[in-house]
């Protein structure tokens, strides 16, 4: 028979959170949406109040970056890239649910990319956008291919599904790429291996030049007010990137393996993640011990001050991508793989919810 501890034992997805979290998100009129690869999950982080949190949790197959513009949402999964939009009125007519969600994303397309290992994904003017990280590639993703290649790193000589730098993240700016991050530099299999606590790139796409070496572990760069930020995954720390000198400075020493990171107003909600210990990537990380809290932190940018915090007690390890879905409190979202979404019809100008059809 096996014991559980009853002290010890958590509900799933049950967690915890500072208190002013919950008020923060009812002042910024948004909700948090995380995936994590290692779970299966995307997971919307909504207020119930100014004092409560909700969680809507929905499985999804590895899934990995998400992306969003206006009322369309992506989300990258083990070998698929699946398209949501959003509708207010199948939201307020929900079967069993009725007013209560204000944004119902219904998967509308999926692209069949097979397994490709997309991290970042980003809407362009035209395009989808996705880090093509098996490839070292940045591609776009549409009906004709399982992926177009549109850029390389200059050291990859070739295509080859071999991860050789583990591209990562991506910069977008007038709805194209600006900026890539990657743990190495190498041009054979799995090579950013051989040196992940100080491989790390950051290279400006249109020139194809690296602007920056020594890097532990970049992950989620982003342009904020003008400025380029960057998670240094492996030393805690969220940078600021001067492209121009090639050099950085650390805003903000945060405890934990940071990768995820968003910002609504004047806060970034950046993820943390649990690390494995048996895992040949992370064991010999310094901070390998110490990262074990999966959850988000809460930074005021102005004053570099960390002033909210939420944990997950179980089920989520892990994390990858965050985003922030602005103007709305309490969304869903509805996967592929049951039979609910088939019901929910979204029309130009009528929405309607069937019925359960026997089969």
């Amino acid at each position: 028979m096996n014991l559980i501890n009853k002290q010890t034992a958590h509900a799933p997805f049950s967690a915890s959170y500072s208190p002013n979290f919950a008020e923060l998100l009812v002042q910024l009129n948004c909700t948090i949406a995380v995936s994590t690869y290692q779970a299966g999950k995307v997971v919307f982080i909504s207020p119930q109040d100014e004092e409560k949190l909700t969680q809507l949790p929905r499985t999804f197959k590895k899934p990995m970056g998400i992306a969003l513009k206006d009322d369309r949402m992506a989300v990258a999964t083990s070998s698929e890239v699946i398209i949501f939009k959003g509708s207010e009125d199948l939201a307020k007519a929900y079967p069993g649910k009725p007013s209560v969600y204000d944004m119902m994303f219904m998967p509308r397309a999926t692209y069949y990319t097979g397994g490709v290992d997309i991290h970042d994904l980003h809407f362009g003017e035209d395009k989808l956008w996705a880090v093509n990280t098996s490839f070292s590639c940045i591609c776009t993703i549409d009906d004709a291919f399982s992926f177009t290649p549109h850029w390389k790193p200059k050291f990859i000589d070739k295509l080859a599904s071999e991860d050789r730098c583990h591209l990562n993240g991506m910069v977008m700016q007038d709805g194209k790429p600006l900026y890539v991050s990657a743990l190495g530099s190498g041009n054979t299999f799995q090579s950013w291996r051989e040196n992940i606590t100080a491989g790390g790139i950051m290279v400006h796409v249109p020139s194809g030049e690296i602007i920056l070496r020594g890097l532990a572990m970049p992950h989620a760069p982003k342009i904020y007010d003008g400025k380029l930020y960057c998670l240094l995954s492996a030393k805690e720390e969220l940078i600021c990137i001067d492209p121009e000198k090639g050099t950085y400075e650390v805003v903000k020493k945060i405890p934990g393996f940071l990768r995820g990171m968003a910002k609504c107003g004047d806060y970034l909600f950046i993820c943390t993640s649990k690390l494995r210990q048996n895992s040949s990537t992370f064991k010999h990380l310094e901070i390998a011990e110490k990262a074990n809290v999966a959850g988000i932190v809460v930074l005021h940018l102005p004053t570099a001050s960390i002033v909210g915090n939420f944990e997950w007690k179980a089920s989520v390890d892990e994390i990858y991508d965050i985003q922030i879905l602005q103007n709305s409190t309490r969304p869903n979202i509805l996967n592929a793989y049951g039979e609910k979404h088939e019901l929910g019809l979204h029309l130009p100008e009528l929405t309607f919810w069937g019925r359960q059809q026997q089969r």
